[in-house]
């Protein structure tokens, strides 16, 4: 519970980071379809790593496809009202540091492999992911 009210204020901005041996690493998770959804998960993941949250993303289902060199026209038509992308701010992400990665039965489920990725998005092996997901100092967003 603690983490869901310290992610809460963090998202409002009531607060920064609270823990004395820096800021709680963040793990965002998107399944969503929607590009306003991606959207706004990477414009709040981008203020998380502002405030100096190590991040890593996980995509998964339709959001992975936001990783995808041939990405839908979802991924990559600009959105209102900055005319930014979810893919170009997730691969803003990845050149401030954010560690991306799609889900691990992403890839197998479309047919392709890891050539089908932007640079910088890997795929995520699953007890590194729970075990980032899981540790005390570990904040989890989902959209």
């Amino acid at each position: 519970m603690k983490k869901i009210f310290a992610s809460l204020a963090l998202a409002l901005g009531l607060t920064g980071p609270a823990s004395a041996g820096g800021p709680d690493a963040l793990v965002t998770i998107v399944t969503s379809d929607q590009p306003q959804v991606q959207l706004m998960s990477m414009v709040l993941t981008h203020q998380a790593i502002a405030k100096g949250h190590p991040a890593r993303i996980l995509l998964c289902g339709a959001a992975a496809d936001m990783a995808l060199i041939e990405a839908p026209a979802s991924a990559t038509a600009p959105q209102p009202p900055k005319g930014a992308t979810p893919q170009g701010l997730l691969q803003a992400a990845i050149e401030k540091g954010a560690t991306v990665e799609v889900c691990a039965i992403y890839l197998p489920g479309k047919g392709a492999d890891a050539s089908a990725l932007i640079d910088g998005v890997g795929v995520a092996q699953p007890p590194a992911m729970a075990a980032a997901m899981l540790a005390e100092d570990t904040i989890v967003w989902s959209f």
